[in-house]
């Protein structure tokens, strides 16, 4: 498995302590890291082989490679492959969940308990915004290729994710207005960063999409 670290971490880890965040930053990367190792057991007991983790200052991410019998099983208008996805993708806010139980009725420290059931509350609120390439997005795409396809579910999560950003932003600001936290304005510029890497990547394979289009309308006029 390749491992990979992104050098912006360390430009977060600075504004973090400029600001006297540090400690809740740290936190909260330790507990995506568990995050993650939710993701890649259930990865791994549904027989997907890990390919690369990658250390983000927004947390951290893991692929794994695509087992090609997956797609030879339909599941509506997807496949088996679909399935495995949104089970990868539900793990790891389950595993932050199960967490805030454990240390919930934990006998330590209740101030640390405190910090630490915040921290992973805020993994779980953030992951699961429907935005792509979120756990969330990633959800609600999978369950939309199901219904409708692989072309038409890129679609609608694409125009998804800017709707959520957009109301996330307004929401946001007037918060940042009242308090004046800069944590906030960074989360919605990393996530407005994921939505136009995302949209970029969506155009072109939508201009892939629309080649194929009139090549198959030209061979079916000829």
């Amino acid at each position: 498995m390749k491992f990979k670290i992104d050098l912006k971490i360390f430009l977060f880890i600075f504004i973090f302590f400029f600001t006297d965040q540090i400690e809740l930053y740290a936190m909260i990367m330790f507990f995506a890291f568990i995050h993650e190792i939710g993701h890649l057991l259930t990865g791994m007991l549904l027989g997907m082989k890990p390919k690369k983790l990658e250390i983000k200052p927004y947390g951290i991410s893991i692929s794994f490679l695509l087992k090609p019998n997956d797609y030879n099983m339909k599941i509506g208008k997807s496949n088996l492959l679909g399935i495995k996805k949104i089970l990868v993708a539900l793990a790891g806010p389950l595993t932050n969940l199960i967490l805030i139980i454990l240390f919930y009725n934990a006998k330590i420290n209740i101030f640390s308990n405190l910090k630490i059931i915040y921290s992973n509350i805020l993994l779980i609120v953030f992951n699961l915004i429907p935005i792509y390439p979120l756990d969330g997005g990633r959800i609600l795409k999978e369950v939309l290729h199901i219904l409708y396809g692989k072309k038409k579910s890129e679609k609608y999560i694409n125009i998804i994710s800017f709707i959520v950003i957009s109301v996330i932003t307004i929401v946001i600001s007037i918060v940042i207005y009242y308090i004046n936290n800069i944590a906030l304005f960074i989360i919605i510029v990393v996530l407005w960063v994921l939505v136009i890497n995302e949209d970029r990547v969506y155009q072109n394979k939508n201009k892939i999409y629309k080649i194929l289009d009139k090549k198959l309308e030209f061979e079916t006029n000829k």
